[in-house]
């Protein structure tokens, strides 16, 4: 209860001290609007209090140590404009100001922040404040105008702490602008607000019409409103006070006015209860509760100041320097009626909060303002705005909420490139390369799929890539299938027919046991080539070029013993000759066995060292994963290939020797031809091997397996079936032994 007196005599001292400030000549303390005499106030040692300056030029506590204010300091909105932007997506906006320097800078300021937080300045410009409008500016004005009427920035931010520049675009130069959006600073919007509900100036000004406005906070003042509207000549003393606001909204004069008034005299029954709220809005009190919390404030100082006095047990009479109750004002701390909590930091600010304004006029030409939202700087980040958006009545050009870029969204599919010499909110939109997709709006950059995935069709995500590889189930796997099966068979076919003739004279002439081996290697590389069709796996893939080297070797090692066998037996029959020790079948299956032997030691030194195992290739063919064997050691693959060469090589120039040998043995002739194509498809093998990828890398080794070995089968074996099936007169001992004395010398 003593400290609500102690607080109560304060507040009645402040009343005495507001109403006759020359009472107490010590007390050098007041409560001000907005400060212009900034040299005097530099001067005055005493504290002020102001309820309208927002000028940052009073943060300087060296210049002005005593200077207080119950408004936001006017930078502290910069955070709310730009969060404002932030949540409606304007990235390209321009910036009006006036010519007062406290102005331009304040906008350049602004202009940096809005940069640094990603978005852009189309224009900032500054216009001529003047009371009175001079022709000669009429040309700068239209200049401006037109500027902003081509832009493509959709909003545009007034920022100034001269509330009266506001008026000047109600002026019909203006109206070329009215599709703009237009947000207000603080100090241009809460007199401006003022100003448009006491006159019939916001009729027609369209200019602003769906704009939003920073506005400092209004404030429940209990009683207040009851108070206005109790306000009647007979009960209100002071008529000075209450004459200019019954002519402004009744249109009449009260008794003893002014004697060359034209109004009609006032009928005593006026009520401001009965005006609309755009004529007498008692519900918005900006600054007059600036003023509320400023008186309150000063009052606290005060009870602080008494009740440090009556502790200390001194005179309780308040009297005191000015510059004691700086020390005081710092320590005061309450809370509104709204809960808004009041106190000044270290600069002399209360803590900063906005109401957010829309301003709309009406088709019937009524203008009206209501609060779509606020914003809190001490809020917690991501709580500091707040606003209603489905409340908000845009432009009328506008259907849905405005929208201003300097170049729309690139949609996910596509990235962004900066337009030179522009800024950064200004670009193009290209695709994604091919491989790299963007799932987000505006992305700067593309992103490369997974190794197993690829961009969809429209580049916004990923889809799993197509798998490929060599297929029974696709026309070209089938083929290649069905002709090594078919090869594979006819291979059997001739080897049972050489089996049910072995005892024929064409058979044993030529080595029917190197016969059957060289039958049964073609076989089995025949089928071998099957190996290589289907999906690779771990064991095919062991199993691929190991088996095709090994069954090769056999192959062409049996052709090489069949050449050299050729050669021996000639030279046998020769009298004293000393290779007929080496005829038979022995020095044959040696030369193969050591062979082979070589071959196996390369696959075996392969498969240690680096073998084979199943790969992907992602870069060889768009959206496509091809699944092939990777060859582990590219030397021991061509160390394979290499060897089988020189094997075939070694044979086709023993039989090409031992072409002009007598009739008898003239399989050699076949063999050379065998080689030959054999040679022929191997070293065409390896450049078009080189030149493809993925399935057709395999289907070119299976076709070199194929035709290889057709060719040694048909060359090989071919006439001799023809002998034996179709001219059986020519498979005899006699006739092999008559061609050979039936060419006499000459």
């Amino acid at each position: 209860m003593k400290n609500m007196m102690t607080l109560a005599t304060a507040v009645n001292s402040m009343k005495n001290v507001l109403t006759d400030p020359a009472k107490d000549a010590q007390t050098a303390i007041g409560v001000f609007p907005s400060i212009t005499g900034v040299h005097h106030l530099q001067q005055s040692p005493g504290v002020i209090i102001s309820y309208g300056s927002m000028d940052v030029l009073f943060n300087d506590r060296v210049d002005f140590p005593f200077f207080y204010r119950t408004v936001p300091q006017d930078q502290s909105q910069f955070q709310g404009l730009i969060q404002l932007l932030n949540l409606f997506r304007w990235t390209w906006v321009g910036i009006l100001t006036s010519d007062d320097d406290s102005d331009q800078k304040g906008s350049e300021e602004l202009k940096g922040e809005i940069i640094r937080s990603g978005s852009c300045v189309a224009f900032l410009e500054k216009i001529q404040f003047s009371l009175d409008f001079k022709v000669e500016q009429y040309a700068k004005y239209k200049k401006i105008t037109e500027m902003i009427g081509k832009s493509l920035a959709k909003v545009i931010i007034l920022y100034s702490t001269n509330s009266y520049l506001v008026v000047q675009f109600c002026m019909a130069w203006w109206r070329m602008t009215a599709d703009k959006v237009w947000i207000i600073s603080a100090a241009s919007s809460s007199l401006a607000n003022t100003d448009f509900r006491s006159t019939d100036t916001g009729s027609s000004c369209s200019t602003f019409n769906g704009s939003l406005a920073f506005a400092m906070p209004k404030g429940k003042i209990p009683g207040f409103k009851d108070f206005l509207y109790n306000l009647h000549p007979a009960s209100f003393p002071d008529l000075s006070f209450l004459r200019p606001l019954w002519r402004a909204a009744f249109r009449c004069e009260l008794p003893n006015g002014s004697e060359h008034s034209r109004l009609l005299n006032c009928t005593g029954q006026e009520n401001l209860s009965n005006l609309s709220s755009w004529q007498f809005d008692v519900n918005n009190f900006q600054f007059t509760y600036s003023l509320y919390t400023a008186v309150y404030a000063m009052a606290h100082a005060l009870h602080y100041m008494y009740t440090a006095k009556s502790q200390h047990g001194r005179n309780l009479k308040l009297k005191f320097q000015p510059w004691q109750l700086n020390q005081y004002i710092k320590e005061v701390q309450f809370k509104t009626p709204d809960g808004y909590e009041i106190f000044f930091d270290e600069k002399g600010n209360v803590p900063a909060h906005y109401d957010i304004i829309n301003w709309y006029l009406f088709p019937n030409g009524s203008f009206s303002s209501s609060s779509v939202g606020k914003f809190n700087l001490s809020a917690s980040s991501g709580q500091q705005l707040f606003v209603n958006q489905s409340a908000i009545l845009w432009n009328p050009y506008y259907t849905e909420t405005p929208h201003s870029v300097c170049s729309e969204s690139c949609v996910p599919g596509y990235r962004k490139v900066l337009q030179r010499l522009k800024p950064v909110c200004c670009f193009d939109c290209i695709p994604c390369s091919e491989g790299e997709f963007s799932n987000t709006t505006d992305a700067e950059n593309c992103m490369k799929c997974p190794a197993d995935q690829w961009p969809n069709e429209r580049k916004d995500g990923c889809i799993p890539r197509v798998m490929v590889f060599l297929s029974f189930e696709e026309l070209l796997g089938a083929v290649l299938a069905s002709t090594a099966f078919l090869f594979a068979i006819i291979t059997d076919v001739i080897l049972a027919i050489f089996i049910i003739y072995k005892d024929s004279p064409v058979v044993k002439a030529n080595n029917r046991d190197l016969s059957y081996s060289l039958l049964i290697s073609l076989m089995l590389s025949f089928l071998c080539s099957l190996v290589f069709i289907g999906c690779p796996g771990n064991v095919t893939c062991l199993l691929r070029q190991v088996a095709f080297g090994i069954i090769f070797t056999i192959a062409v090692s049996s052709v090489l013993a069949k050449t050299l066998t050729v050669v021996i037996a000639f030279n046998a029959t020769k009298p004293s000759s000393k290779l007929r020790k080496w005829a038979g079948t022995r020095i044959s299956i040696s030369l193969i066995l050591l062979c082979c032997l070589v071959q196996v030691v390369i696959c075996i030194a392969w498969l240690l060292i680096s073998p084979p195992f199943p790969d992907y290739d992602t870069q060889s063919e768009p959206g496509k994963m091809i699944l092939q064997c990777n060859e582990g050691s590219t030397i021991a693959f061509y160390s394979v290939i290499g060897y089988i060469g020189c094997l075939a090589l070694l044979s086709f120039i023993a039989a090409f020797l031992a072409r002009k040998l007598p009739d008898t043995f003239n399989e050699a002739q076949f063999i050379s031809f065998s080689m030959l194509v054999f040679c022929s498809v191997w070293v065409s093998f390896i450049p078009a091997y080189l030149s493809t990828k993925g399935k057709y890398m395999v289907a070119v080794e299976i076709f070199a397996i194929l035709a290889s070995s057709a060719g040694l089968l048909g060359c090989i074996f071919f006439p001799k079936c023809y002998i034996i099936l179709l001219r059986p007169d020519l498979n005899t001992r006699e006739n092999l032994i008559g061609k050979q004395y039936s060419k006499k010398p000459k």
